[in-house]
């Protein structure tokens, strides 16, 4: 199995250096962006399965670039991180296609836990669309055989 990897976004240099350092010795690479643009930007050239994503950001806030990211990159799993939860904002990005989310301060194990149920569920989608690709380019025992008689005639 490819080694998980996690993409922290807080505006909050503190929080992304000390949650980062933790969850790299629970064995995932991690990334950290400050914003969501930094954040769109990092997903154009690295392969991250699961970002954990604060809500409130100056600029671009959590729900805006959780949009984003489900535009661009549907596979990624959105974890939402949020000190100040509202019922709306979490309809808003259950909505918009977060995975779940996370009460800050969220420990280290509770984060863990989340991004590895959102990883499979990742993988789960992968597999499906492996398997859907496959049989597109499959031939049904009945095509195999009728290609076979329209060469033999």
């Amino acid at each position: 199995m490819e080694k998980l990897k996690i993409m922290l976004v807080d505006d909050e240099e503190r929080y992304l250096q000390t949650t980062g350092k933790l969850i790299e010795k629970k064995g995932c690479t991690v990334f950290t962006a400050q914003s969501g643009r930094q954040a769109l930007e990092m997903l154009k050239t690295h392969n991250i399965h699961v970002v954990v994503l604060d809500v409130k950001m100056p600029q671009m806030d959590g729900n805006e670039t959780l949009k984003a990211i489900k535009t661009l990159y549907p596979l990624v799993e959105v974890i939402m991180l949020t000190g100040h939860a509202t019922v709306d904002s979490a309809i808003d990005g259950l909505k918009s296609g977060a995975f779940d989310y996370l009460m800050k301060p969220a420990d280290v194990e509770e984060i863990m836990e989340k991004a590895l149920d959102a990883y499979e569920k990742r993988q789960r989608l992968e597999e499906k669309i492996r398997v859907a690709q496959a049989k597109k380019y499959m031939k049904s025992p009945r095509e195999i055989i009728k290609g076979d008689e329209d060469q033999n005639s």
